[in-house]
């Protein structure tokens, strides 16, 4: 199978120029570049999702930077995931980074060890902090709405003459459980 070699460029405004990114690009002889102008802070970068439909076992992604690629390390960390699962190669010229290499497998492990490191430390984090609250008498959950107030906002809701922002504002419930009340009571008279 022939390898298909993908570039992808990105810049982060209009007015920016993808030039550079560009001719390094071309001396990797890719096949296609995608190219996007638009911050990095977004999660959603058509282009890159294009990219990630049109990828194949064997085929290979450069970059100029691994700052060109993710919006933080999660993110870069996740996408090389993903290609390593898809059987892709990742060059970023920058960083001087080939998966196809010994080194560059090497720093995918190291990157993975980190990803998994990052999420153990999230759980172990939330554990510590759902004891602590516990400790302090804090159950979690949702908080406890009165009755009344859950009945007031129905009956305000059925006279028509507020708005659901209005019944919220008046009786400090969310508008959230007022429509899951509603709920409720039409699934009561059903």
């Amino acid at each position: 199978m022939t390898q298909y070699i993908y570039g992808y460029a990105r810049v982060s405004t209009q007015q920016q120029d993808l030039s550079r990114q560009l001719d390094l690009l071309k001396n990797y002889n890719c096949n296609e570049i995608l190219m996007e102008k638009m911050t990095g802070t977004k999660s959603s970068r058509p282009e890159l999702e294009r990219l990630k439909d049109k990828l194949r076992p064997g085929d290979l992604v450069v970059v100029e930077s691994f700052s060109r690629l993710g919006r933080s390390t999660k993110d870069l960390i996740d996408l090389v995931n993903y290609f390593e699962e898809k059987d892709v190669k990742l060059v970023s010229d920058k960083e001087n980074f080939d998966t196809s290499t010994p080194q560059g497998r090497l720093m995918m492990t190291v990157f993975q060890a980190f990803s998994q490191f990052e999420r153990d430390l999230i759980v172990e984090r939330t554990k510590d902090g759902l004891k602590s609250a516990r400790a302090r008498g804090r159950k979690g959950g949702r908080p406890k709405v009165k009755r009344r107030n859950i009945a007031r906002a129905v009956n305000l809701y059925h006279t028509e003459e507020y708005s659901v922002k209005d019944i919220v504002e008046m009786t400090g419930i969310s508008r959230a459980t007022l429509y899951r009340y509603l709920k409720k009571e039409q699934a009561k008279t059903s």
